[in-house]
């Protein structure tokens, strides 16, 4: 079994679809079909996203078919840095970022996090090396277990143009339908209907759902990071 099977293979662990992957690590649309029926060499820079890009994959399961699909969740994340990162990451430059930790309760909904910023805060988070983010929640249900389940923290930024979205990406939606509130985490794909977003949960129990994007969304932020807690004290 070469690399780009194996790669097949953690795409169908994730549930979603060849084309979700290839735009989350920037490969060309059909590129990895087109490399698997030539039974073809994946280039190093492709790898190397899809290892940045997949803090969960092992680098010496992917490259070389040895141990399990899986990192453990023992193993450190800058583990999988790219070798054009390790040196920035050697020399502690990456810089910290600061992002408040909400209430979600308290809050009630997204779009009074985002109108009330000073407001709601019961902690704040400092990462090295975390992109521009606004805030950070803890999460509630099991829509996208077993990648991230209830009690994980997922870190925001919020999105201002909701016509602008990079599909196939995390998102955190807060929307009205039918005079009821849903505040939601999901992957966000393209619709068959005009005008509308899917949303697809990681859990397969969940089934997808169509929504307006406009009248109905309030507010949505993409996921950029997330936090799991592997004990309890």
């Amino acid at each position: 079994m070469k690399a780009i099977d194996r790669i097949f293979q953690y795409i169908d662990y994730l549930s979603i679809t060849i084309s979700e992957f290839e735009r989350k690590n920037l490969i060309s649309n059909g590129y990895l079909a087109k490399m698997r029926r030539r039974s073809a060499s994946i280039g190093e820079d492709i790898l190397n996203n899809i290892l940045e890009n997949s803090p969960d994959l092992s680098p010496a399961w992917l490259l070389t078919g040895e141990g399990e699909m899986l990192r453990s969740k023992r193993e450190i994340k800058p583990a999988a840095i790219t070798r054009h990162h390790q040196a920035a990451y050697k020399e502690k430059e990456l810089p910290e970022s600061v992002v408040p930790l909400f209430d979600i309760d308290a809050a009630a909904n997204l779009h009074s996090i985002f109108s009330q910023k000073d407001q709601n805060v019961i902690d704040t988070l400092s990462i090295p090396g975390l992109p521009q983010c606004d805030g950070a929640v803890y999460v509630r249900g099991d829509s996208m277990y077993p990648l991230i389940g209830a009690g994980d923290i997922i870190i925001f930024k919020m999105i201002e143009d909701f016509n602008v979205l990079v599909y196939g990406e995390m998102y955190l939606i807060d929307f009205t339908i039918a005079g009821v509130d849903y505040l939601v985490l999901k992957y966000i794909r393209r619709s068959n209907i005009t005008d509308h977003i899917q949303l697809i949960s990681h859990n397969t129990l969940h089934d997808p759902m169509d929504i307006p994007i406009t009248g109905c969304i309030r507010a949505m932020a993409i996921v950029k990071a997330s936090i799991r807690f592997n004990t309890m004290a």
